[in-house]
């Protein structure tokens, strides 16, 4: 199982959601969608997340052995 911690490291960053999803180009509902996992974040935004978050692509997801 796969968990995504994008809320996570949004939250630490101290950036506001809005400010994220502009830079994103998406809404912050679509940004919300990609933190609860109801939809993956496309490849490229997941790279310009990780970018702005100053992580790894493989650090918006976590395994879950639950």
């Amino acid at each position: 199982m796969i968990k995504c911690v994008i809320r996570e490291l949004v939250d630490n960053s101290g950036y506001k959601r809005s400010f994220v999803a502009d830079k994103l180009g998406v809404t912050v509902k679509q940004l919300r969608n990609y933190e609860t996992g109801h939809s993956y974040i496309p490849m490229d935004k997941a790279f310009m997340l990780a970018d702005l978050l100053g992580v790894k692509v493989d650090d918006l997801y976590r395994r879950d052995d639950n």
